[in-house]
């Protein structure tokens, strides 16, 4: 690895600090290199806080160094003035000479404005090192931005001989495929995104809390139930207890007035038009879908995810039960942990 992949990879180490505070930004992480050496570092801790590049020139001692030095970030310096002055100025008015990037920000603000800001003033940028870990670090950034809408994660749990659940007829009950770590890495995951989705029926056979409650530093999701109809629905089901906000997407509208939930109207709207109204009315970046079967198909038929992580566990015996959803594609990568298999795939958006 040359040793601008080596600064780059840190700059995306750094940048990781901050996936639980940054969203809506990105996470960004920043290193300073003087003579071989790491002289300063810093990543974007929140929004509205100062970006990486400036907290990785705040920690340089020796400020004298800066123009002699290479700044290394994975996301394209800001140009614009915003809750924070733009880094790309900063960055030029303090003479640093070498800028590396790890991807352009594609946001409508930015999207090549600060490299040409950097250039114009004498400033040496290079592009694309490590561009694609870049991308993939900032997926759900870059989803938001370009589609506006949430970025959208499919989770469930199928048996060894593929199946997610006995027949609907069967009488309800919980049915555990996978084991107690991957039931954890489930609310790990849930802290991690702005909104957990399922359909009207997963609440009404299964009653979910859909929360954080097997991961210490969990916050709360907020609980998205989408249906055609309110029809079954009630104040007594779980996720309208009100220890998390809770958003019932009607796509037909009948006067519908539920304690413990936001109505949010979607009459006449695709799912790609519910997805965008999310993300521009209430503020979902991304959201974990965790059924049921006819939910995540619905979405994976309109194209409408962008990545899916599926359990195999090692029971059998579902009969003629509920079928596992099929995908378009092959997984990326698996894990493999006490039997219990973790397929990722995505849906062909990485560079």
């Amino acid at each position: 690895m040359t040793p601008d992949k080596i600064y780059m990879q840190r700059c995306l180490e750094l940048a990781e600090k901050g996936r639980p505070t940054t969203p809506p930004n990105p996470m960004v992480g920043s290193v300073i290199v003087y003579n071989g050496k790491i002289i300063g570092e810093g990543y974007h801790i929140k929004s509205g806080q100062p970006h990486a590049e400036i907290n990785a020139i705040n920690s340089v001692r020796d400020k004298s160094l800066l123009k002699k030095s290479t700044l290394y970030v994975n996301l394209e310096p800001c140009s614009h003035y915003g809750k924070t002055p733009p880094c790309a100025v900063k960055i030029a008015e303090l003479g640093i000479p070498r800028v590396i990037i790890g991807i352009r920000d594609f946001s409508a603000k930015v999207n090549g404005k600060g490299i040409k800001i950097l250039r114009d003033s004498g400033v040496e940028v290079t592009e694309g090192v490590l561009e694609k870990e870049s991308y993939n670090l900032n997926r759900r950034f870059f989803v938001n931005q370009l589609e506006k809408r949430p970025y959208i994660i499919l989770k469930w749990a199928k048996t060894a001989d593929g199946y997610i659940d006995y027949s609907e007829k069967s009488i309800a009950k919980v049915n555990w495929i996978t084991d107690d770590f991957s039931r954890m890495l489930v609310h790990k995951w849930r802290s991690e995104e702005t909104a957990i989705l399922v359909g009207k029926n997963t609440v009404i056979r299964d009653n979910p809390s859909l929360t954080v409650r097997e991961w210490y530093a969990g916050k709360q999701p907020v609980r998205i139930i989408i249906t055609t109809e309110a029809k079954g629905l009630s104040g007594n089901y779980t996720v309208f207890d009100g220890k998390s906000s809770t958003l019932l997407v009607a796509t037909k509208q009948t006067g519908i007035k539920l304690q413990g939930a936001k109505i949010v109207d979607a009459e006449g709207l695709s799912l790609h038009k519910i997805m965008q109204k999310l993300y521009a009315e209430h503020n979902v970046y991304s959201v974990i879908v965790e059924g049921g079967k006819f939910t995540l198909e619905k979405l994976i038929e309109a194209g409408l995810w962008d990545e899916a992580r599926v359990f195999t566990g090692t029971k059998v015996k579902f009969g003629n039960g509920i079928k596992s959803p099929e995908l378009p594609v092959a997984p990326d990568h698996t894990e493999l942990r006490n039997g219990v298999l973790l397929e990722y795939c995505y849906n062909d958006k990485s560079l």
